[in-house]
């Protein structure tokens, strides 16, 4: 079974962003080609599930994704960190062997 957890942070964020999306909306998080490090993370809303997606909840949110993108997140958790330099989604992801500052890419 693969791996990919939500913080409690994550999924509260994620649901205030859902609420103002249509209903059965979710948040999609795929890995692409690209990035100062190789590989970026791409967050989108999606209301159409594929027969390829996982599906992952916490606190009435669902997250999707892909069976490509799991490959390299597999481990992975999302979290919601709002710091001194802003707030955004971040990905730890245990396969990463380097990642750029901002933490939107990363090479495995």
């Amino acid at each position: 079974m693969q791996q990919f957890a939500i913080t409690e942070s994550a999924a509260a964020q994620i649901n205030k962003i859902l609420a103002q999306e249509a209903d059965g909306s979710c948040l999609r998080v795929a890995v692409q080609g690209g990035g100062c490090s190789g590989f970026s993370y791409v967050f989108s809303i999606d209301a159409a599930k594929t027969d390829d997606d996982l599906i992952f909840e916490r606190d009435g949110v669902t997250v999707l994704v892909d069976d490509m993108s799991i490959q390299y997140m597999e481990g992975s958790e999302i979290d919601w960190v709002d710091d001194m330099i802003g707030a955004s989604f971040q990905i730890k992801n245990p396969n990463a062997t380097a990642s750029c500052g901002c933490g939107t890419s990363f090479d495995v």
